[in-house]
């Protein structure tokens, strides 16, 4: 379980210590802002393309082989990044690590269901949320502290002993039978006919909210509340610590409460939290802000432990992988929207693309106008999760 465990951590920190660099890159280069959102969006878009790949060969190859392919490629593609001569090449760096990415979440996941018994996989599913979270929190707090030390090449070198040393531990702890080889797999739309669909979407939606906040949060705590470097990267880590610690708990309370109870309770607090980033950094400043993200990370561990643990709970072995696949891809869909078109929705109600010279005042405005889009995002998915029991309560009004 500890490789698996490092695994998520890797891709997670991949995901996020990228964003705390963005004004960085922006200077670096003398490029744009939609130039270098490059760097963020290339990740996560070959996460996201190569998820469904990835669980098919874990199905048909073995789901420990291919993930062992996984962590060399991942670590390859760190190097690149840290040796990348100029912006085009860091991207597309960025991209083969995105790759190297998808077989780590997807088939971490994979073979994590086939450790944990059905009775405990609320705990399994919350352990990867914890070390998902510590991932995130380690990106803009690690990469906040690098950035004025060694610069932006830094915050990828830094990931290439960790990938070797979870290499190393996977090939030599990880019994050689766990997640065997499978001489067929699974077409999609059997996947997708057992009832996975709806848990899809709710993926889409709330990733996207939560990935707005590391994209959208750095602006707003160094250009809005005028803040350095450093304390924006120990700002940005405030959530992802606060999910290390209520992860495993999720993961627990599913288990003895059921995933639709839990998950209902995860998606009204996603809904509150973005509610009140929405209003309350412009009320009362960056204390407003940390809030705000204390009551929005809970809610989000209570929905991913929930939600992935109903999604997987009755999937045969043999569809492993290729749902594990399809939850990463709903997920990585999301961040991808957070870190674009909600990006896109937060430059608009800033008023300008270039965001480095932005006001403070057009900074919260933007920042005030994408949260209030994100709450109504979330509204969707409790729609969308209670969709059945809505419909039963207005057949029985009629």
């Amino acid at each position: 379980m500890v490789p698996l465990a490092l695994s998520v951590l890797l891709a997670s920190l991949g995901t996020s210590i990228a964003n705390i660099a963005l004004p960085t890159f922006t200077a670096a280069f003398s490029a744009p802002f939609f130039q270098v959102q490059g760097i963020v969006v290339g990740y996560l878009a070959a996460l996201t393309v190569s998820t469904i790949a990835v669980g098919r060969l874990g199905d048909i190859y073995g789901l420990r082989r291919t993930y062992l392919f996984g962590l060399a490629l991942f670590s390859v593609a760190s190097l690149l990044c840290g040796l990348a001569p100029n912006l085009w090449l860091l991207i597309v760096a960025r991209t083969l690590q995105g790759v190297g990415a998808a077989f780590l979440m997807t088939l971490a996941m994979a073979l994590m269901r086939e450790i944990a018994s059905k009775d405990r996989m609320g705990r399994a599913m919350g352990l990867l949320g914890t070390v998902s979270a510590l991932g995130t929190a380690l990106g803009p707090s690690l990469g906040g502290g690098l950035l004025p030390v060694a610069g932006w090449r830094a915050i990828f070198l830094v990931q290439v002993p960790l990938a070797l040393l979870t290499l190393v531990l996977a090939f030599t702890s990880m019994p050689r039978g766990v997640g065997g080889r499978n001489e067929t797999s699974e077409p999609l739309r059997a996947v997708l006919d057992g009832g996975i669909f709806p848990n899809l979407v709710l993926n889409v939606l709330v990733a996207a909210v939560m990935m707005t906040t590391l994209v959208v949060g750095p602006f707003y705590l160094n250009i809005g509340a005028g803040l350095s470097e450093a304390l924006v990267g120990l700002l940005m880590s405030v959530g992802p610590a606060v999910a290390i610690f209520s992860g495993v708990p999720a993961g627990r309370a599913v288990d003895l409460w059921g995933a639709r109870r839990v998950l209902g309770a995860g998606l009204a607090l996603l809904a509150a939290g973005a509610l009140l980033l929405a209003f309350l950094p412009n009320l009362v400043g960056v204390g407003g802000y940390v809030l705000a993200i204390v009551v929005l990370t809970p809610g989000y561990q209570l929905f991913q432990a929930a939600n992935n643990t109903a999604a997987l709970a009755d999937v045969p072995v043999h569809r492993r992988g290729l749902a594990s696949g399809l939850l990463n891809l709903s997920r990585n869909i999301g961040l991808i929207t957070g870190a674009s078109v909600m990006g896109a929705v937060f430059a608009f109600g800033v008023g300008t693309g270039d965001l480095a010279q932005a006001s403070a005042l057009a900074i919260a405005d933007g920042m005030s106008l994408t949260f209030i889009f994100a709450a109504g995002m979330m509204a969707l998915a409790i729609v969308v999760a209670f969709w059945k029991t809505l419909g039963s309560a207005l057949q029985a009004v009629d």
